[in-house]
C-alpha cells in the first residue's frame, strides 16, 4: 500500500494535533505509511497547493465548512469528511483513521 496523506482541518490546528499522534500511533501499529497532519482552516488551501493529499477530514468545530471544502475538493478528487463528534472527543485515533482509509478506497 503506497503511503497515504491525511490532512485533518480544524479551527486553530491545536487540539486535532493530539488526535493526529493517536492515528500516526494507529498507522504505525497496523504498518500502514502514512502522512498525517493537522491544519487551521485559514492554512488548508496552502496545505492543498504544498502537498498531494489522499483524503482531508474537518474537525467537528468547522463542520460548517463542509460545503466549501466539497467545491474546493471536488475538481481534485480528495474525498471528505466530518470526523465522528464521538471519536474526535474520545480522540479515538483508530476509528478516525479506518474512516479516512475507508474514503481513500471508495
Amino acid at each position: 500500500m503506497a503511503k497515504k496523506t491525511i490532512m485533518l482541518v480544524c479551527s486553530a490546528g491545536m487540539s486535532t494535533s493530539l488526535l493526529v499522534t493517536k492515528m500516526q500511533k494507529a498507522a504505525e501499529t497496523q504498518g500502514i505509511e502514512a502522512d498525517i497532519f493537522a491544519v487551521s482552516a485559514s492554512d488548508a488551501d496552502s496545505s492543498l497547493a504544498d502537498k498531494n493529499v489522499d483524503v482531508l477530514l474537518l474537525g467537528p468545530q468547522v463542520r460548517f465548512m463542509k460545503g466549501q471544502f466539497e467545491q474546493k475538493l471536488a475538481p481534485m478528487g480528495i474525498p471528505l469528511d466530518v470526523i465522528d463528534m464521538k471519536d474526535y472527543g474520545m480522540m479515538n485515533g483508530e476509528n478516525v483513521l479506518k474512516v479516512a482509509l475507508n474514503l481513500i478506497k471508495e
